[in-house]
């Protein structure tokens, strides 16, 4: 359908047309690529994790250990809907980020002007734009002319004079003017749904994903051995099937770190929660810990390390003027009450240097793009007609006489990054050039101090601005980013972070390029953004950091939002960040140490005794009781990491396995002692064995969430009651005998004292190998 042929600009389409083609080409809106909750709560029950719990359950069943089954069953149900809650919250915050473009527009319909929702504009549609009006959809201007800025959609930073014939995108603001277009393209169609499009193409893994997903694997290769072992010693030894089943249901029980990913979920959704009320909004939970890992960040100029508002720098009168003068004269040719950023500024400076016998307005003439002036008719003192101008320096320089010296000022300052107007008055056919003023958008008070600080967190700043080098290197230079300038060009692929501390000169889709070699060079990246075709960088990067300003796309693909300006929000994004990921390190940590050491201890007992030394609900109980009560590891108080932090699992591992050997020891000493000196039963050797791993584990709990030596950070009160809960029901069940044989008080007691003394001994043994495999 040709649209051109059947749309009459005069009177617009007819409601039954609009009508009709809104049915054929849909809502002007963006589509919603969000999964179904119920997708989306069936895949926390596809996950390797789950598997191993859904294989415990089946086996529980076939074996008739209905009860242990539904506990097993209630386990793997509650990890789940943790995980669907916590990411639930995290999407709702999303979709209250998103605007979808501008929510009403003026439409002609039946030839009269009506206001209707912007989701309902089809292609032929006429509209008016209106000064401070968002663009609904991409249109051609068709009459009058506007001041739009379209640097949320092309990167640039100046807004542009637009007339009959400019095409313009949905996103775009009218800062100044008025104009009637026609609509050229709605919802995923437009410049602002093709880049949308794109962000879905763009994506880098999360290393939290990835560290879940080795920490399993790790596990899973080396108790998966041991359970082999065991059954071969179990058939050796001619060891009963009635006995081996329930010793590898066992088995597999204690490998399962049941509660690993759902930590992982409570810690990123505490964090979110913490940033949150320091105005900063993640749109996914994994940029929570992302924003612990990252050494680089790019960050824009304007708005971020800048005020995001021009700014009278300097005013150089000419004789016979001074500053007040010039400042004024500028004022009266600057548009009153508008959104212009320059005419604005003027004004504001003038205000705060009034002048006493400045002309009175008659008549303004706003900026015209042809002549790069606008001017202002008014009467002086005396009562004869003035003309003021006031435009780019070597348009109104035209109108005046010669004047070296200001040429030489207009070009030093240009050179230094100013934008340079020059201001002339006086009779319409002899005008005199009354000064230079120099603007500029000014560095934040704040940022200088916060770059420092990035610094001194391992993270290292660059600019990555559109603005020209000259203006950016003066702007770094003021906030403590010293260093060389990228020439320009395109961005090459082997660039290192190290080079260069300003990229100038960059559009949008070089951000991309320049995310990418960071990346390949082995940097964790962060990247500021606030365009919508800034959006497949923010979505590669790892931690996309959509600012203020920012469009609802880039918002969309950006790890975290900024609800206030400055860098103040991702100073306080690496620093929450490195804080969750150490209780995530912590819980992983013990995961691994309390997996290892209870796989082992099953290998010793059954060589010690001939028997399994725990049975499947023995083990059901201790990971109720450690793994669930364990999570409170997630609210622990930690110290972020002075350094950017990277998943270690090699080392993560060893350190694990190291300390869970040394629990093992410990358990296996408890064991020997009850067994060959106290001449204890299998039955009640399976209660204290039950009781040594419970106590064990809550040792090793506080040996493993200081890298250095216990007492240094207090534990948070929900770590305490969690500690003291667990050992109550593993010595209430122990002393009553319930679920298994009784034991004696003074034997529970006894082992309480001996945990407490093995705790100590191996915060001394641990450091120097925490320190050896950089686990800090």
């Amino acid at each position: 359908m040709n649209a051109a042929k059947e749309v009459q600009p005069s009177t617009g389409l007819t409601a039954d047309e609009a009508r009709t083609r809104l049915e054929k080409s849909g809502p002007n809106a963006m589509p919603d690529t969000s999964v179904h909750p119920l997708r989306r709560a069936l895949t926390k029950f596809w996950a390797p994790v789950p598997w191993m719990l859904e294989a415990a359950v089946v086996l529980e069943i076939v074996l008739g250990k209905y009860v242990e089954a539904g506990i097993i069953a209630g386990l793997l149900t509650f990890n789940a809907a943790l995980g669907f809650f916590q990411e639930g919250r995290a999407q709702a915050t999303l979709a209250a980020l998103k605007s979808r473009l501008a929510l009403n527009a003026s439409a002609k319909r039946d030839n009269a002007w009506t206001t209707v929702p912007a989701a309902q504009l089809v292609v032929g549609d006429i509209v008016k734009l209106s000064l401070g009006a968002v663009v609904a959809a991409d249109v051609r201007l068709t009459e009058g002319s506007v001041l739009l800025d379209q640097s949320m959609l092309t990167g640039e930073s100046v807004p542009i004079e637009a007339g009959a014939g400019f095409e313009t995108y949905a996103g775009a603001l009218v800062r100044r003017g008025e104009a009637v277009a026609e609509v050229t393209a709605t919802g995923a169609r437009t410049k602002f749904g093709r880049t949308a499009e794109l962000v879905r193409t763009a994506h880098v893994e999360s290393s939290q994903q990835k560290a879940v997903l080795r920490v399993v694997r790790n596990l899973a290769m080396f108790n998966g051995v041991i359970i082999v072992i065991l059954v071969g010693y179990a058939y050796a030894i001619k060891m009963p099937g009635s006995e081996i089943i329930p010793l590898v249901l066992t088995a597999v029980l204690a490998s399962i770190p049941v509660a690993l990913p759902a930590t992982f979920t409570l810690a990123a959704a505490l964090g979110a929660k913490a940033l949150a009320k320091l105005g900063v909004l993640p749109t996914r939970l994994s940029a929570v810990d992302e924003a612990a890992s990252i050494d680089v960040l790019c960050s824009d100029k304007t708005g971020t390390l800048t005020q995001n508002e021009l700014t009278v720098t300097a005013v150089h009168a000419m004789p016979g003027f001074d500053e007040s003068h010039v400042l004024g004269v500028a004022a009266l040719a600057s548009s009153d009450g508008g959104q212009d950023p320059v005419d604005g500024a003027i004004r504001a400076a003038a205000a705060k240097k009034a002048a006493s016998d400045l002309p009175k307005l008659t008549k303004f003439v706003p900026f015209d793009p042809g002549t790069k002036m606008s001017e202002a008719t008014a009467t002086d003192p005396g009562g004869a007609t003035v003309r003021a101008v006031k435009g780019a320096f070597a348009a109104v320089a035209k109108l005046t006489q010669s004047a070296p010296d200001a040429s030489k000022t207009a070009n030093e300052l240009e050179a230094k990054g100013f934008r340079v107007l020059a201001v002339a008055i006086g009779p319409p056919a002899a005008l005199k050039l009354a000064g230079i003023i120099a603007l500029s958008d000014p560095p934040r008070t704040d940022s200088a101090a916060l770059i420092t600080e990035l610094h001194t967190l391992g993270v290292r700043a660059v600019m990555v601005t559109g603005d020209a080098p000259a203006t950016a290197a003066i702007v770094a230079h003021d906030v403590g980013l010293d260093g060389k300038v990228c020439p320009p060009g395109p961005i090459p692929a082997d660039v290192r972070p190290e080079e260069f501390a300003v990229f100038a000169g960059i559009l949008p889709e070089g951000k991309y390029n320049l995310v990418k070699a960071f990346q390949k060079s082995g940097h964790t990246v962060g990247m500021c953004g606030d365009g919508a075709n800034d959006a497949p960088a923010l979505r590669q990067a790892q931690m996309g950091i959509a600012v203020l300003t920012a469009t609802d796309v880039a918002k969309s693909a950006a790890g975290i939002v900024l609800t206030k300006p400055g860098l103040s929000g991702i100073v306080a994004s690496v620093k929450e960040g490195r804080v969750t990921f150490q209780r995530i390190l912590t819980y992983a940590l013990n995961t691994v140490t309390k997996k290892t050491v209870q796989v082992l201890f099953l290998a010793v007992g059954l060589v010690m005794t001939g028997h399994a030394i725990l049975t499947p609900m023995l083990m059901v109980i201790i990971m109720l009781t450690g793994d669930l009560l364990g999570m409170s590891l997630t609210t622990d108080n930690v110290r972020p990491s002075p350094m950017p932090n990277a998943w270690r699992i090699g080392s993560l591992t060893i350190a694990g396995v190291f300390v869970g050997i040394a629990e093992l020891v410990f358990c296996t000493a408890v064991l020997t002692i009850a067994k060959f000196n106290l001449g204890f039963g299998i039955e009640t050797l399976r209660t204290l064995a039950f009781v040594v791993i419970v106590f064990g584990n809550q040792a090793t709990t506080y040996t493993n969430r200081e890298r250095q030596r216990m007492g240094s950070a207090h534990p948070s009160r929900w770590l305490i009651g969690s500690s003291v809960v667990d050992l109550l029901i593993a010595s209430t069940l122990a002393v009553c005998g319930i679920a298994m044989a009784p034991l004696p008080i003074f034997v529970v007691g006894g082992t309480l004292v001996a945990t407490a003394v093995f705790a100590f001994i191996l915060d001394f043994a641990k450091v120097p190998v925490f320190n050896r495999l950089r686990i800090a």
